[in-house]
């Protein structure tokens, strides 16, 4: 089994569906990540495995729900260790074996991403929540107890190394092609800022090193708050920083290469907030990244559908081709110069239906995007 997405593997991928899928991708679904080794051919919309309870009927849902998502266009499948109690990891473990086993995909088609930082249970939650986390964590030496942040946050290297394995088993494979530090902006809470950054900096030596022994491709970070808030804000991540901390970790090739926000209708910061110092000078979260040359995938373009009743009555003329709200807001946030994809939560197939049409519909050109905006 191929370990990592590879340009030869998604450029398959690519080809088979411009064979098979009825009707076609559309031109700009499919969209180009650069490696050393050629671009990847990924998908501009992904999946997110969020949401749902710790039952085997959400389990078995999401397995189906990830497979039809890859036949339908969709090759970016994010995840996390602690949703749903590591349940959202295996489930989709599960369903992406499945494919390749089925000879249907194969494992250098499809860029899995997951995150660490939050201590998960395992499978539910325990009747001893906090002596379980002890027992587990705490007593065998994995976290340290002055670097437990609010009782639930760690990114301490053992921790991580821990994590990434345990990740590893859940989805049954070889390596991952990110993993990212979940919601750093945690560990501002508790640390001096000098502290933090030597934290970020025993991570991100630690994520090099898995780099090296091929356990992952490339290293982001996953935030909620931190890049959205100004620079004032007790919480604020500054990108610029994690990017001097990657160079002293990884040197000029490190591998800090994707970073991951919410974004949608409602949460518009990294778009139109200049939240990052650059150069000298402030500028919104989208045009840091493009200057580091970082892949940004954002998280919540429905935001658990709150976004849907908000969706302004213009984008039905604007957007030809999409029949409900929720399309039309993935539609935006894909179409938002400087983001590579949204990931969508879909954990129905009939989620899936909905949401992978726009695997058939162009994301919209700059100019119109931005007339949609007024500008």
């Amino acid at each position: 089994m191929f370990a990592f997405a590879t340009p030869e593997g998604t450029r398959r991928y690519v080809e088979r569906l411009a064979r098979d899928l009825a009707p076609p991708y559309a031109a700009g679904h499919f969209r180009e990540l650069p490696t050393q080794n050629g671009p990847l051919s990924l998908a501009s919309v992904g999946i997110g495995s969020y949401t749902g309870p710790p039952t085997d009927e959400a389990d078995a849902a999401y397995a189906e729900a990830v497979g039809g998502a890859v036949r339908r266009g969709v090759n970016i499948v994010d995840c996390s260790i602690n949703y749903r109690h590591q349940r959202s990891e295996r489930a989709i473990g599960t369903g992406l074996r499945r494919l390749f086993d089925a000879g249907e995909s194969s494992r250098d088609e499809i860029f899995v991403m997951s995150k660490a930082g939050y201590l998960p249970f395992d499978g539910g939650a325990p009747a001893g929540p906090d002596g379980y986390i002890r027992r587990t964590y705490l007593d065998t030496g994995i976290v340290p107890p002055a670097e437990l942040v609010a009782r639930r946050h760690c990114i301490a290297p053992s921790f991580l190394d821990d994590q990434l394995s345990r990740s590893l088993a859940n989805f049954g494979f070889e390596s991952l092609d990110c993993y990212y530090l979940h919601n750093l902006e945690e560990q501002l809470e508790e640390t001096t800022p000098e502290e933090f950054e030597r934290r970020v900096s025993a991570a991100f030596i630690l994520l090099e090193g898995a780099v090296a022994d091929g356990r992952i491709g490339r290293y982001g970070v996953a935030t909620w708050n931190g890049f959205r808030v100004p620079q004032e804000s007790p919480g604020h991540l500054s990108l610029e920083r994690l990017m001097v901390l990657a160079n002293v970790a990884g040197g000029e090739e490190h591998h800090f290469r994707v970073v991951q926000l919410p974004y949608n209708l409602g949460m518009l910061e990294a778009l139109g907030m200049p939240t990052q110092g650059l150069q000298g000078g402030r500028v919104p979260l989208l045009e840091a990244a493009a200057h580091f040359g970082l892949m940004v995938v954002t998280s919540v373009p429905l935001l658990q559908t709150q976004v849907i009743a908000h969706v302004p009555a213009a984008f039905a003329v604007q957007m030809p081709g999409l029949t409900t709200q929720a399309q039309r807001a993935i539609q935006f946030v894909r179409s938002t110069p400087g983001v590579f994809a949204p990931l969508v939560g879909m954990r129905r197939v009939v989620h899936v239906r909905e949401n992978t049409v726009l695997a058939q519909v162009p994301p919209l050109a700059e100019a119109e995007f931005y007339r949609m905006l007024g500008r």
